[in-house]
C-alpha cells in the first residue's frame, strides 16, 4: 500500500494547521496526520480535537495562536461567514511566509476579498475546495482543485497531493471555488434526477435492482448514481452531507448566473426542491433524503437488498499528481 512519507517529508519542517474536523475536514486533516505531517488542530467541538490529540495532533488554543505557529493553515467550515469570522481572527498573525488554505465550498466573491486582506499582510491565500465524496477524502482519494497564482501552487502543490489524487490549478484565487459552485450543482442535479429514475422505475413495476444495474451500464450511467444510488437503494441516505449544504451550495450558483446575467431554468426549480425538502425535514437532513418527497407523493418505498449503508472507497491510496486541463500543455509538477 502507498504511503505518503515520501511528500511528507518534505513537510516535516513545515507545521501545518486545519480547522474545522467536521465531515470532511476531520477526513482532510486525517490525511495529512496519517502521512506523517506536524499537524496543529481546532474546532469548536472539543471531543473532535481530542481524537486528533490523542492520535498525535496538537490542539491549538484558538484560530490566532495556531495561525501565529504554524506555516500553512487550511479551513474547511460550513459557511462563508464561518470562514470570515476565523480569518479575522488570523489576521493580525498573518505575515510573510504564512499561506492560508480554503478549503470550504464559498462564495468566490467573499474568498478573494479575504484573500486581498492575507495578501495585503505579505501572506498567501489558496481557495482549494475538494469534489469527490467524504468517502473519498478519507482515503486521501479526492479531487482538488486550487485558484491562486501559479507560484504559490508550485509550494502548495507537495501539501495538497496528500491531501488529494488529483489536484487541478484552476487559475487566480477565486476560480476553484466558482468551478467547485458548478460541480455541486451539476452533481445535486444528478441527485434530484437519480431519484425520479429510480421512483418511476419502481412505480412501473421495475425491479429496482436490475433498473439500477441497467442505469448503471448504459447512458444513464454517472457519478451519483454509482455512489448516491446505492445508499439510496440502502435506504440509510448517508453520504455524511445534508441538506442545508445542498442548498448553500445551488444557492452560491444561482447567485454567480445572476451576477453575471445567465438566465437559467433548472437551477431555480432545484432552489425550490431543497426549500422543500429543508422545510419538510429538516436542515440536518442527510441530502438523498429528497427522495422522500416523491416516495410521499407515490406511497412507494425505494429500497433494494443488497446495497452498502455507507460508501467505501476501496481504491488504494496512491500518490497524488497535478492534473491538467484538456488540450492544454501538461504542467511540470512542483517537487
Amino acid at each position: 500500500m502507498w504511503s505518503g512519507a515520501q511528500h511528507a517529508a518534505e513537510h516535516r519542517a513545515m507545521q501545518v494547521g486545519f480547522i474545522g474536523l467536521g465531515n470532511v475536514g476531520g477526513k482532510l486533516a486525517g490525511s495529512l496526520l496519517r502521512n506523517g505531517v506536524d499537524l496543529t488542530v481546532l474546532d469548536r467541538k472539543p471531543d473532535l480535537v481530542a481524537g486528533f490529540a490523542a492520535r498525535g495532533a496538537t490542539a491549538a488554543g484558538d484560530a490566532a495562536a495556531l495561525m501565529r505557529g504554524c506555516d500553512v493553515v487550511a479551513t474547511c467550515l460550513p459557511s462563508p461567514a464561518a470562514s470570515a469570522a476565523v480569518v479575522e481572527e488570523m489576521l493580525p498573525e498573518v505575515a510573510a511566509g504564512k499561506t492560508w488554505l480554503e478549503m470550504s465550498t464559498t462564495d468566490d466573491a467573499e474568498i478573494r476579498r479575504l484573500a486581498a486582506l492575507i495578501e495585503a499582510r505579505g501572506g498567501a491565500a489558496v481557495d482549494c475546495p475538494v469534489s469527490g465524496g467524504c468517502h473519498r477524502a478519507d482515503t486521501g482519494n479526492i479531487s482538488i482543485f486550487a485558484g491562486c497564482d501559479r507560484a504559490t501552487f508550485e509550494r502548495v502543490l507537495p501539501l495538497l497531493k496528500l491531501l488529494g489524487r488529483r489536484v487541478l490549478h484552476t487559475g487566480p484565487v477565486g476560480s476553484a471555488s466558482v468551478l467547485k459552485v458548478v460541480t455541486n450543482y451539476l452533481a445535486t442535479a444528478n441527485l434530484v434526477s437519480v431519484c425520479e429514475a429510480l421512483v418511476t422505475a419502481r412505480a412501473a413495476g421495475m425491479d429496482l435492482n436490475t433498473a439500477y444495474e441497467a442505469i448503471r451500464i448504459s447512458s444513464g450511467a454517472s457519478f451519483v448514481h454509482e455512489t448516491e444510488g446505492q445508499v439510496i437503494l440502502n435506504g440509510s441516505r448517508d453520504i455524511s452531507f445534508t441538506m442545508d449544504l445542498v442548498a448553500k451550495d445551488i444557492g452560491l450558483f444561482q447567485a454567480i448566473a445572476e451576477r453575471t446575467g445567465v438566465p437559467l431554468e433548472i437551477s431555480p426549480l432545484l432552489n425550490e426542491i431543497f426549500r422543500d425538502g429543508r422545510a419538510r425535514y429538516g436542515p440536518r437532513a442527510l441530502s438523498p433524503n429528497i427522495i422522500r418527497r416523491l416516495e410521499e407523493a407515490t406511497g412507494l418505498d425505494i429500497r433494494a437488498p443488497g446495497f452498502p449503508p455507507e460508501l467505501i472507497d476501496d481504491e488504494p491510496e496512491a500518490p497524488g499528481h497535478e492534473v491538467a486541463p484538456a488540450g492544454a500543455a501538461r504542467p511540470v509538477a512542483a517537487r
